[in-house]
């Protein structure tokens, strides 16, 4: 019998975790392995060149725990790393492992969610300035408007725990306004970030109701799942214990706080350093 391993889940900091819940919700039988690098996040604000390091990192850590498949639950990893690294960096080190991101998923499906035909995006700095979602969308549906916004606050919000408070309204409301400002037409908003569900309550009092909010959580777990199908071979390396492993590059008792809110409140943390 062949020997089965974890699939990893890597995030630059809690955002991961929004798509972990789902995995966990449609494939409760396999064991994950979660890793935020939160004392390095945000990523959005970062070059390039220091994502596509950070990212490589993270994956090598996972690897090296045992996964031979990896998830970037990170839109701006994904935007920026994701396609150097399946390119270049995997046939050098393993290219029976793979590596998959949360874009492409998405981008497959926004076609059912919008009727008007203009999308809006929420998402970080890197992941606006990389283009991939125009990109990728324009590959399945070219007639699609699409609208970008970067929010540079969403994601600190979110890493401080400033989610709930008064002071998010203001900068959530503004983003929003500014965006269907700019595109009127806009009946669908994909959160490009995997932070943006923990502002979901937020997010839907400033969205008018005739808005589609598209959460990317749901839909990537849909997508894993056709994946094992579509390739049972790498679903047979996936071992199916049911068990769930959390790491942080950063203190335990922050993530300890956030993991809590979204999972059972037996589950344990460890701290680890990438380099």
């Amino acid at each position: 019998m062949k020997q089965a391993f974890p699939i990893g889940v890597f995030d630059s900091g809690f955002g991961g975790l929004t798509v972990l819940k789902e995995f966990i919700n449609s494939l409760p039988q396999y064991d994950y392995i979660y890793l935020g690098d939160n004392a390095r996040a945000p990523y959005g604000p970062r070059s390039f060149d220091v994502v596509h390091k950070y990212t490589l990192q993270a994956i090598n850590w996972l690897f090296d725990k045992g996964c031979r498949i990896v998830i970037i639950a990170c839109n701006t990893a994904s935007a920026k790393a994701l396609r150097t690294i399946q390119q270049v960096s995997l046939p050098q080190i393993d290219p029976n492992r793979r590596i998959l991101g949360v874009i492409r998923p998405v981008t497959e499906s926004v076609g059912s969610y919008t009727k008007s035909g203009h999308l809006g995006i929420l998402g970080t700095e890197g992941t606006v300035q990389s283009g991939s979602y125009p990109i990728e969308i324009s590959k399945f549906f070219p007639d699609v408007i699409v609208t970008q916004e970067a929010c540079p606050i969403w994601v600190p919000l979110v890493e401080n725990h400033e989610h709930e408070s008064d002071g998010a309204d203001f900068f959530i409301k503004r983003h929003i306004n500014h965006i269907l400002t700019v595109d009127p037409s806009i009946d669908a908003l994909i959160l490009a970030c995997t932070h943006y569900p923990l502002l979901i309550n937020k997010i839907r009092k400033y969205t008018p109701h005739h808005i589609t909010i598209i959460s990317q959580g749901e839909i990537v777990a849909k997508s894993l799942a056709d994946y094992f199908l579509r390739h049972p071979d790498k679903e047979a390396m996936c071992s199916k214990n049911e068990e769930r492993h959390f790491y942080t590059t950063d203190r335990t008792t922050s993530f300890n706080r956030m993991t809590h809110l979204l999972f059972d409140s037996s589950i344990t943390i460890e701290q680890v350093s990438l380099i």
